[in-house]
């Protein structure tokens, strides 16, 4: 049975995958803040608490890592076959008159994230080994007050490809999924309303021309994406970000 690391396992995209890869019978490893909504998660599953682990904290954090391998030692766990990254933080700052270390919370806890994640989970991997961390199309774009945010998503498009390049010689794999919008609770962080359902989206995304497919991503098609780069149809892909963002990114 193989296994899978997800991080932002209780919502959005995170919690859309680790239903995703449960029901291909993996084994996952549930990673989020949440510990009770995590374990109710993990019951839910296919195969339930016997297949599945649960490891709550902030993914950012030492002490979080820490707690992970103790978890995968105590359940006697010496192999990991995937790490799928989806967890993320929101900032909407403005990069003048903000703190340093205000604005620096989605670049710190994100790439941070990243890296700790990477290192923890690759001397577990043998040939085969796939990583893959969500990013976002705000990799590549600009948007008032997503400095951070998107200065976060570009560095870690970066460290991946570098980090392709490190271990195509072990046999693992690196890749980013930058989605665009996505239906997610992440869509309603900054105001307690979801964006999508704003007179700003409708007009300009869903009534315009700037969305070609006019309408958000569901978490599970990004799930989709994420799976197939674990799976065996993806043997030849590594270094790169594949955008799934319903053509946003091709207009202008």
């Amino acid at each position: 049975m193989k296994r899978v690391l997800i991080t932002g396992a209780s919502s959005g995209i995170g919690l859309a995958t680790a239903r995703r890869f449960a029901q291909e019978g993996w084994a996952t490893i549930l990673l989020a803040r949440r510990e009770n909504l995590l374990k109710e998660i993990q019951a839910s599953l296919p195969g339930g608490v016997n297949r599945h682990l649960v490891v709550s904290g902030d993914y950012s954090k030492p002490e979080t890592q820490e707690k992970l391998h103790q978890t995968l030692a105590g359940s006697q766990i010496a192999q990991v076959d995937a790490l799928v990254n989806c967890a993320g933080v929101i900032g909407a700052d403005p990069i003048v008159g903000t703190s340093l270390e205000k604005w620096r919370v989605p670049l710190d806890t994100m790439l941070n994230g990243a890296i700790l994640l990477s290192r923890a989970m690759v001397p577990l991997m043998e040939r085969g080994g796939r990583i893959v961390h969500v990013t976002s199309i705000h990799g590549e774009r600009a948007e008032m007050l997503s400095s951070a945010y998107a200065t976060a998503k570009a560095a870690i498009n970066q460290y991946c490809r570098c980090l392709a390049l490190e271990l195509a010689d072990r046999g693992i794999l690196v890749n980013t999924v930058a989605p665009g919008f996505v239906d997610t609770p992440m869509s309603s962080a900054q105001t307690g309303t979801s964006e999508l359902e704003s007179d700003w989206f409708q007009n300009d995304y869903v009534k315009g021309r700037h969305l070609p497919l006019r309408r958000a991503a569901q978490p599970e098609e990004i799930a989709g994406v994420l799976y197939f780069l674990c799976g065996p149809d993806a043997t030849y892909i590594t270094g790169q970000t594949i955008v799934v963002d319903g053509g946003l990114t091709i207009t202008f």
